[in-house]
């Protein structure tokens, strides 16, 4: 399974990015696709998950109502479209997914916020 993720780049607080993440490869249907994210010196943290079979969503409490989760099944593609950004978003952004027992993560894509 890879991973490929887009989108990452600099832009100013109040502005807004959309990150891709292109799955291929064996992947089961019922899989949950997610984006994580890590700032220097910090944790690696949880962002927003979407359930592929169900469309369920789920984020965490940093980027409710700013960040929107979503999927197209036909490109197999899972996108983090990022409103409202603030500093404080800056950091490395991780796409994820959980397939069956197996996980896998892509190489990450940056996104600086300035003030």
């Amino acid at each position: 399974v890879q991973l490929e993720e887009s989108g990452g780049g600099l832009v100013q607080a109040g502005g807004s990015l959309r990150l891709s993440c292109a799955a291929s490869g064996r992947i089961f249907s019922s899989r949950v696709m997610a984006w994580f994210r890590q700032a220097p010196g910090k944790e690696r943290e949880f962002v927003a998950l979407i359930r592929w079979n169900t469309g369920r969503t789920h984020y965490g409490d940093s980027v409710k109502g700013r960040f929107t989760i979503s999927r197209d099944n036909a490109k197999n593609t899972v996108y983090l479209q990022m409103n409202s950004l603030k500093p404080e978003d800056t950091a490395v952004y991780y796409c994820n997914v959980v397939s069956g027992p197996y996980g896998y993560w892509g190489q990450g894509t940056q996104v600086t916020v300035s003030s």
